[in-house]
């Protein structure tokens, strides 16, 4: 054999090996970031997790409904909770919850908006809960079901309803994709909690957190994946993007010490919304997902504050 024929051999052997290894680590990724399988990827407090207990068990008896809503795409049926107020209102607050979540898990969130006298609408997300589907859509093919769900709030309770959007984690970047459609009128405002600048973004910091990777290729070929099997392209799912048209006031809430998604990103968002009416907190010490339990009392109060402004 030749030695011109040893390198192409050696080179042939080198490609097959890259794109083998290319190919089984974008589903590995897909398999790990988008299908629902157990995982623990972030820690949380003795305290927290008190507090949701208790929150939990207020949310199961207290007096509410089931609704239920079809997919945007891929024709999944969703099922939400709707609780009423105790006293009879227009105003509603759309709660999005976060990754590997559920309607239960925002329980703390739904009493503080019920305790604020207002309708809550809490769904499970495509993959999460009651709702249909085998992949998690991180917020890109969830916000057209939101705006569903909030054509659905405006059939039932009258063209007259005040709704709010509100979301946490992967439920906060859902709010802000959410920001960027064509939404009922009766949307009048936003309060978003550390959500991300992008997927792309987010998968990017989380494959160096956790396996020192790159960006490219594995970001990029997992996309694909995703378009094949979840059917929509994660790379075009920005919060950034979508900010940059919305036309609703918002908040924006994150802790200072958030390493999951990181603090750098709430910076990135608040820029990219032009609109006047935006407000920024982050709160110091407080890591993912925990602001209302860092503040509780200051939390309840700025969020309901800014909300009342909007919806009267």
């Amino acid at each position: 054999m030749t030695t011109k024929k040893k390198w192409t051999l050696a080179l042939v052997g080198i490609v097959a090996v890259l794109v083998i290894g290319i190919t089984g680590g974008s589903f590995y990724l897909y398999h790990f970031a988008f299908e629902p399988t157990p995982k623990v990827l972030t820690s949380t407090s003795k305290k927290s997790h008190a507090i949701l207990v208790k929150n939990k068990a207020w949310l199961k008896q207290v007096d509410k409904q089931t609704w239920h809503e079809t997919s945007a795409t891929d024709n999944l049926k969703l099922v939400a909770d709707f609780v009423p107020a105790t006293k009879k209102t227009k105003r509603t607050i759309v709660v999005a919850h976060g990754y590997m979540g559920n309607k239960e898990q925002m329980a703390s969130y739904i009493r503080l908006w019920h305790r604020q006298g207002y309708n809550v609408l809490a769904p499970d997300d495509r993959g999460n809960g009651q709702s249909q589907g085998n992949y998690y859509g991180f917020g890109w093919p969830d916000r057209l079901d939101y705006v569903k769900w909030t054509k659905q709030v405006v059939r039932r309770l009258g063209t007259d309803s005040q709704i709010g959007l509100f979301g946490v984690s992967m439920g906060g970047a859902t709010v802000m994709m959410m920001s960027g459609e064509k939404l009922p009128t009766q949307v009048k405002a936003i309060v978003e909690d550390c959500g991300y600048t992008s997927v792309s973004d987010e998968l990017s910091y989380e494959l160096k957190q956790l396996y020192h990777l790159p960006k490219f290729p594995l970001i990029y070929t997992a996309g694909w994946v995703a378009d094949w099997k979840a059917h929509f392209n994660f790379l075009e799912a920005s919060s950034v993007n979508q900010l940059k048209k919305n036309k609703l006031p918002i908040f924006f809430i994150h802790g200072s010490v958030d390493t999951f998604v990181p603090t750098k990103m709430v910076y990135e968002n608040y820029k990219a919304t032009t609109v006047k009416d935006k407000k920024l907190w982050v709160v110091p010490g407080a890591k993912h997902g925990e602001a209302l339990n860092k503040q509780p009392k200051q939390y309840e109060e700025k969020v309901s504050a800014f909300m009342g402004q909007y919806m009267k």
